[in-house]
């Protein structure tokens, strides 16, 4: 089995400057620029990430495809608001981490890319922070597993509280091929804006499905599709996987989230650090590929 110390790890300067970073099994691409983001996994030859390259091209726009970063907030807010201290702000769906340029390093252990608290930030969200994130590559038996090392920091003088996800776009052209496991016995439709029992299957045959499930019997979710096999294994902190793809596109996103849609208003699962206090998180991704 090769690990981290056996990744190569280079720079190119495309429209955005790209780190990659290759084991003898994968293939990694980390674009701190557009958002921190993981643009391509590549594992055995085979491309686990869908990608819009024309959307993510232009920078005006949201990057559809990869695994985008969701903070400080998973979902949306009614009208894009919300208040604290007693003063009400305005945070778009998935607040702003997706949209800004981080800063990217390389090493042993993979690709860092870490956001801090700015001008572009604080008026939409009145809290000093520092985030970073790890993303370590290695190798398995069977394929590869994606390792993502996140630490929050708030260096403001008040409690900052928020919530992180990821929003991976993996690319699935047959979704008749795809069976999973959620550890949930119920949804939130946020479609039909209902709350609808699970019992194990979904119909993939909606224009859109767009399901947020909590609570978890377990932090862990999986499922396989054109022969490949996919794990998501996250911190307990990560009390929501949203199920979300629409027809006539060719993904399907898996999403583990610290907390719902509307959290900073409701405080469920809202994640609280006290003045000068960090916390660390982890999500891996583990892929199964068959031979090509």
């Amino acid at each position: 089995m090769a690990g981290q110390s056996d990744l190569m790890v280079t720079f190119e300067q495309r429209q955005y400057g790209t780190y990659i970073v290759r084991s003898p099994r994968a293939v990694l691409e980390v674009v701190p620029e557009r958002g921190g983001i993981v643009t391509r996994w590549q594992v055995d030859g085979q491309e686990l990430f869908y990608l819009d390259e024309e959307r993510f091209r232009d920078p005006s726009l949201s990057v559809r495809g990869g695994n985008p970063i969701l903070f400080p907030i998973c979902g949306n807010l009614p009208e894009n608001s919300y208040t604290v201290g007693g003063q009400a702000y305005t945070l778009k769906q998935h607040g702003f981490a997706r949209e800004l340029s981080w800063a990217g390093s390389s090493s042993s252990n993979g690709i860092t890319v870490t956001l801090q608290s700015s001008d572009r930030t604080r008026p939409h969200y009145p809290f000093e922070f520092l985030v970073s994130l790890t993303y370590g590559l290695t190798d398995t038996p069977s394929g590869s597993a994606l390792t993502v090392q996140q630490t929050f920091t708030n260096h403001s003088e008040v409690p900052m509280p928020f919530a992180v996800g990821f929003h991976p776009y993996f690319a699935i052209a047959d979704k008749n091929s795809l069976h999973y496991t959620i550890p949930a016995s119920q949804c939130w439709n946020n479609v039909l804006k209902a709350v609808e029992p699970y019992n194990g299957t979904l119909d993939l045959s909606q224009p859109e499905l767009d399901l947020a499930f909590t609570p978890l019997s377990e932090p862990r979710l999986q499922f396989q599709y054109d022969g490949k096999t996919l794990d998501i294994a996250t911190d307990a902190a990560f009390r929501t996987f949203v199920f979300w793809t629409v027809q006539g596109k060719d993904f399907v996103c898996l999403e583990p989230w610290t907390a719902p849609r509307n959290a900073l208003n409701t405080g469920e699962d809202l994640l609280h650090l006290a003045p000068g206090q960090s916390q660390s998180l982890e999500v891996t991704f583990t892929a199964s590929c068959p031979s090509t």
